[in-house]
């Protein structure tokens, strides 16, 4: 359930190569984290899997349970099962979060008030507040996330799961990376952050659009004290508007 699989991707955008032969097996259930300094391509590597406006024309494949999805819209894929979670989440004005949550369960049963406590947030203060600016970044990053875990999906990326959240609430978004794993996704941490590297069981070191280093969370660890590993990467990758990151 939920295997990913990329194999030698390509992208280039504005005539710059972004990402080059990038080839990636995620394991179906487990926890990863794709890590590098900003610009290496990770947050466009996610907007490539999930098949984001712009991110579509690649060379190389991505394939999902076996079958290729290249071809498939952002919709298709996301019946299919993959969610991506935004560094900077979106806001819907006027709709509800209970709404919101319930929107995302696709029809599903689905507890909001249990969901709303599990990302730590108060059901009688949040369910029915809008789902627009009047939250803080955080709180609007909790509340996707409990979407996502309305989802039940099969392949979740979470970028930057930690920007903008204080130490408290972190912790609740490492329980819902745990919940998660629990229903048996795929998870896939986009992140700089050495603590969030330190809740998945598998990891992988970009670099200018390369995989130039993976292994067990504890190898890649050194990247964070080193701040580097040797490579070829002479040159500051251009950096194209996603977020404000690549």
């Amino acid at each position: 359930m939920g295997r990913l699989v990329l194999d030698n991707l390509k992208l280039s955008l504005g005539g710059k190569p972004i990402l080059n032969n990038v080839s990636i097996d995620f394991w179906d259930g487990h926890v990863h984290a794709v890590v590098g300094p900003n610009g290496a391509g990770k947050s466009t590597l996610a907007a490539t899997i999930v098949g984001l406006g712009g991110y579509t024309d690649v060379d190389g494949d991505i394939t999902f349970d076996g079958e290729s999805i290249c071809s498939l819209s952002v919709d298709e894929r996301a019946r299919k099962g993959i969610t991506l979670a935004w560094q900077e989440p979106a806001r819907f004005e006027g709709l509800t979060i209970r709404d919101f949550i319930k929107a995302s369960a696709h029809g599903n049963g689905v507890d909001v008030d249990a969901i709303l406590e599990q990302v730590g947030l108060d059901p009688g203060s949040y369910r029915s507040r809008a789902v627009d600016k009047t939250l803080s970044g955080g709180e609007r990053k909790k509340v996707e996330l409990a979407s996502i875990l309305a989802m039940k999906p099969k392949v979740a990326l979470l970028d930057e799961p930690d920007s903008g959240i204080d130490i408290e609430s972190i912790e609740r978004i490492f329980d819902a990376v745990r919940l998660l794993k629990e229903q048996g996704a795929t998870v896939i941490l986009i992140t700089h952050s050495l603590a969030v590297l330190n809740q998945a069981e598998h990891a992988f070191l970009m670099c200018h659009g390369k995989v130039v280093d993976k292994g067990p969370v504890a190898k890649i660890r050194h990247y964070f004290e080193d701040k580097c590993i040797p490579c070829d990467h002479k040159n500051t990758p251009e950096v194209y508007d996603l977020g404000g990151q690549v």
